[in-house]
């Protein structure tokens, strides 16, 4: 009878599933599907047929959600996060030796400028002398 949900759902979850419904149905929810006043004598308006019924008939508005272990998760989530790590450090890195590269270009500029300076400063102090 409700082999072909055995494919689909575990025996366990089946059972979860029917026992939900039922208690639902035991506390007056509405039943989903048109069953004969005959069909609900026949069953003794037993809950637990009802949800039998509408679980063959497919029209439960129940899913079920199955977890995936935690275990793999956190190993793919710490292999993505050490990649991202060591791409945001080589990026961190190109910035830092391009700022390097930078600052020698500039502190060579004032060295010469500073050479030139000095050149022309004995220049001008050497002709002041020869005057």
């Amino acid at each position: 009878m409700l082999r072909k949900f055995e494919e689909k759902f575990t025996k366990y979850e089946v059972a979860r599933i029917l026992g939900a419904r039922a208690l639902q149905i035991a506390m007056n929810a509405p039943i989903l599907v048109k069953i004969s006043d005959e069909k609900l004598k026949e069953i003794k308006y037993n809950p637990l047929e009802i949800a039998k019924i509408e679980l063959e008939e497919d029209v439960l508005p129940i899913s079920v959600k199955r977890p995936m272990p935690k275990k793999i998760e956190s190993k793919l989530e710490s292999e993505r996060k050490k990649i991202e790590k060591e791409e945001k450090a080589k990026v961190d890195t190109e910035k830092i030796e391009e700022k390097v590269e930078e600052e020698i270009k500039e502190q060579s500029e004032i060295m010469e400028l500073a050479e030139d300076t000095e050149e022309s400063v004995e220049e001008t102090s050497t002709e002041e002398e020869g005057v």
